[in-house]
């Protein structure tokens, strides 16, 4: 490590209390526990592993203190080449972005298909009632991301047949199984998936809803071996369950908690990935002292582990994170 950066690194440590605080661009520092960023508040982690990197894009919680309330304007993104230095870029996508949409930046994720990267963001709609689902792409995945569509891929409208709730169209994930069919998983209060053009920016086929035990929000899937896993944040306040199936379209058998309820945090969202040969559990907390809350939340970053039947052993959440002091 150069100089500057340790440094900038001891700057930013010293800065955790005043955690409101924006960070300038590329700004790089070195994690040494959870939470991993503990300048400034961001939640529902998704994570991208590309070219020997890996990116976290999460939501920014701008809530002022003492207020408690959601306050999300922009998605950021962080890169690591090793989990351990990382640098925040730019903001490289707000909500405005979305001209028909009037704000929100609530839970997203990124995935590459083709040299271009699609991110698929939560926002409230302008003009149809309820939250919706838009979808940005870039060349790079740091951006700039761009509307795609220049109208939402999915709005509240379409769902009505399942729940009357103006929220359940929110945090899509998406997923491109191995003979090239991309889907999109998303809901709160119920989960729906539908497959996805080769464009990935349009459906192809009907929306279907999945049931799932105690099921509340938060998709994710991601697949090992033969068996693909679907974790979902669960209740309220919320833990990550997760359930495993030999398909993508299920049946899901329920395999129980994965992920017990975050620290001073209603709300628990996870992305989980393998890099360079392990696999990670990234989640966001309200841990970061003294105004870390529901509202202002933090990322974390622990192992995850499987067991010889191919279940996950539960999560243990820790403060010192995957970077043990040696």
């Amino acid at each position: 490590m150069n100089k500057l950066t340790t440094l900038l690194t001891g700057v930013l440590l010293t800065a955790a209390a005043g955690a409101s605080a924006a960070a300038p661009a590329d700004t790089t520092f070195v994690a040494k526990g959870n939470p991993f960023v503990n300048y400034k508040y961001l939640g529902d982690p998704a994570a991208l592993v590309h070219d020997g990197k890996v990116y976290i894009y999460a939501g920014h919680d701008e809530c002022p203190a003492p207020h408690y309330y959601y306050d999300m304007k922009e998605w950021c993104v962080l890169s690591s080449p090793d989990l351990v230095t990382w640098t925040e870029h730019p903001a490289p996508l707000r909500a405005k972005d979305f001209k028909w949409a009037k704000g929100d930046a609530w839970a997203s994720q990124v995935i590459e298909r083709d040299g271009k990267f699609y991110w698929y963001v939560t926002v409230e709609h302008a003009t149809i009632p309820g939250k919706s689902i838009g979808v940005a792409v870039a060349d790079s995945p740091l951006g700039p991301f761009v509307d795609a569509r220049g109208s939402a891929l999915v709005t509240n409208d379409m769902t009505t047949e399942y729940t009357s709730i103006g929220w359940d169209d929110i945090d899509p994930t998406v997923f491109i199984d191995d003979d090239g069919q991309a889907y999109i998983f998303w809901g709160n209060t119920q989960c729906y998936y539908a497959k996805l053009k080769p464009n990935m920016i349009e459906l192809d086929g009907p929306i279907i809803p999945i049931n799932l035990l105690r099921y509340t929000e938060a998709p994710w899937i991601h697949k090992r071996g033969d068996w693909y896993y679907l974790s979902y944040a669960s209740e309220f306040p919320e833990k990550i369950c997760y359930a495993m199936s030999r398909s993508i379209n299920g049946p899901w058998e329920p395999k129980g908690i994965l992920n017990e309820i975050a620290g001073n945090s209603n709300t628990n969202h996870q992305a989980i990935i393998e890099f360079n040969g392990d696999w990670y559990f990234i989640y966001h907390n309200g841990a970061i002292n003294n105004d870390g809350c529901s509202y202002r939340r933090s990322l974390c970053i622990d192992r995850l582990y499987y067991n010889l039947d191919g279940t996950i052993k539960r999560i243990a959440m820790t403060t010192e994170g995957i970077w043990p002091e040696k």
